[in-house]
């Protein structure tokens, strides 16, 4: 680990930092680990500082979407840990995103999935220009 992943600005140490010296109090923590804090407003803003604590790496779809309204200012309501879930049996449970790694989604015909579509079906006309 480098000097600059070490103290950058997303690293643990400097987020911890901040955390201890801007005065920040602990929120709540949602599943996964993640801590969310808040502070008073910076000298000329008006709105409280509001930021959260990855339990791991640092990756914002890590942030399940209640606290996500709450980190961006949509509600002031604070998510309860034991209330009940506003989400339906039939949504499925997070996913980080896999994009650039082998898990990422490629469609049928994806050079990476044989480079090989399925022809097209019988209602596709093709344009062609008045003569």
């Amino acid at each position: 680990m480098g000097l600059l992943s070490f103290l950058g600005v997303l690293s643990p140490a400097h987020i911890s930092f901040f955390t201890m010296t801007s005065g920040g109090e602990k929120v709540g923590s949602d599943q996964l680990g993640n801590i969310y804090y808040r502070a008073k407003p910076r000298l000329g803003y008006k709105r409280e500082r509001r930021w959260v604590m990855y339990n791991g790496v640092p990756e914002a779809s890590n942030v399940p979407p209640e606290w996500h309204g709450w980190l961006h200012y949509q509600t002031d309501e604070i998510p309860e840990e034991d209330a009940e879930s506003f989400r339906r049996p039939w949504q499925k449970p997070h996913q980080p995103n896999m994009t650039g790694t082998n898990q990422a989604y490629r469609p049928p015909g994806h050079i990476l999935e044989g480079g090989q579509r399925d022809k097209a079906t019988g209602d596709y006309k093709p344009w062609t220009p008045p003569e």
